[in-house]
């Protein structure tokens, strides 16, 4: 492997995609709380609004520098070591990525400076619209990275042309290319993946305060909002992740066979995995405890109609099988695990016992992790799902790496810039750390 810079390529490109990930999400949920708290210091003459949306600007202030800074990398990655890629994709890449820096980055970053520093410079009507342009900001960032990312999954709105450096992908229909087959329901998952992520971390950081029994009053109106916020959307992002993979099953069902352990095609409905090991050398899936045709019913809605399985792929054309499964089952589980811990937490806020029950705020403290492995594990089954493609069906991942790049190099620059982002990384929770314990009237 320490000589394969196709291999070393992916690996530093999966690191700094990682590290950078850490970020977004939460500024994409965590804006559209701020709005609700930008809002209510403005309609409402309780000073805990004020508090409330101070400290959480500060916080998102924190990590949109983060994600700005860890962000950056990747472009440069792109013409080091994908230069084959970049000048394939680089007609279909151009136009939304240059959206997303004038148009959304652009929207964020500016009023963000407004609710930074326009504390009493500005009117509380003139913050609260601060507040909606940074979310609307970070949300319609997303949507230009993902347009990108989805018409890797599944193109469309092309052609491709022979050049003299050779074949490229070019638009000739760009709103094809934009709402391409998976980009509004990879989308949605994105952002309602994101705004749970936002809200468990407000309800770690509120339940902590609520546990040491400091600044109650705050830790409440911060948790309550966080906590309906987060039980919506952890139902919504198991619509918006059935349709996705409704969506997969049609145009990648190589990789739905992947997630899901289906190495053999047979007759009537197909099984479901809860828990298994899949074996590649065995094409099955040992210690398994499956649902009879759920994953037939999943996919068709019809418990006795087949999905495609691996063997009716070449085998040069097949996903690994043992990472995408695992990483797909542990966003899944966890998805799941929101959803009851948020309805149950509702449940009792509604009957006034949530904040009596110690055991469950500190659940809520412990869990601050788990939307980050979710998003993590749910980007890894994506992409290592779609291999060996990069554009699937049009440019393999090892004809996409740039020809005149060492492995040598390319591991050299890998360990630098995990270094780098680990430093980055520790910084923040330094920051992030000291912004708590400091409270939210410092």
């Amino acid at each position: 492997m320490l000589n394969d810079p196709v291999m070393l390529a992916r690996i530093q490109f999966g690191l700094t995609a990682g590290f950078h990930y850490l970020y977004p999400p939460l500024t994409i949920g965590l804006g559209w709380l701020m709005v609700y708290w930008f809002y209510k210091r403005w309609k409402t003459e309780e000073s805990v609004y004020e508090h409330l949306a101070k400290f959480w600007t500060r916080i998102f202030g924190i990590t949109f520098a983060m994600g700005v800074t860890t962000g950056i990398v990747m472009e440069f990655e792109f013409g080091t070591n994908w230069a084959e890629y970049s000048r394939f994709v680089g007609d279909v890449f151009g136009s939304p990525l240059a959206a997303e820096a004038l148009i959304s980055f652009f929207l964020e970053s500016t009023f963000l400076g407004v609710l930074i520093f326009g504390w009493n410079k500005v009117s509380k009507k003139a913050h609260f619209f601060s507040s909606v342009m940074v979310a609307l900001g970070a949300t319609l960032s997303a949507l230009w990275i993902i347009v990108a990312n989805s018409w890797q999954q599944t193109p469309a709105g092309f052609h491709v042309v022979e050049t003299p450096m050779g074949p490229r992908a070019e638009i000739i229909d760009f709103w094809a290319m934009f709402f391409n087959y998976s980009t509004i329901g990879r989308y949605s998952h994105v952002i309602t993946s994101s705004i749970i992520t936002a809200s468990f971390f407000v309800m770690s950081i509120s339940a902590y305060y609520i546990l040491k029994n400091k600044y109650l009053e705050f830790a409440k109106k911060a948790f309550v909002p966080a906590l309906i916020l987060g039980l919506v959307n952890a139902y919504l992002v198991l619509l918006a992740g059935h349709h996705q993979a409704i969506v997969v099953a049609k145009h990648q069902p190589a990789k739905l066979a992947a997630f899901e352990g289906h190495f053999t095609t047979t007759e009537g409905g197909t099984p479901y995995y809860i828990f298994g090991i899949p074996s590649e050398k065995e094409k099955r899936v040992k210690y398994a405890i499956k649902i009879p045709g759920f994953l037939s019913f999943l996919v068709h809605f019809d418990f006795n109609k087949p999905v495609t399985a691996l063997d009716q792929f070449p085998e040069e054309d097949t996903p690994p099988v043992i990472l995408p499964f695992f990483t797909f089952h542990i966003m899944a589980g966890l998805g799941i695990f929101f959803i009851l811990l948020t309805t149950f937490s509702t449940y009792l806020w509604w009957k006034g016992k949530l904040f009596e029950q110690r055991w469950l705020l500190w659940i809520f403290v412990f869990s601050l992790p788990l939307p980050y492995i979710a998003n993590m594990t749910g980007w890894i089954a994506a992409e290592v799902g779609r291999q060996p493609w990069i554009v699937q069906g049009l440019l393999r991942t090892s004809d996409a790496v740039s020809k005149s790049v060492s492995a040598s190099q390319v591991l050299g620059s890998t360990l630098m810039f995990t270094a780098i982002y680990s430093i980055l990384f520790l910084l923040y929770i330094y920051l992030v750390k000291e912004k708590i314990q400091a409270g939210p009237e410092k």
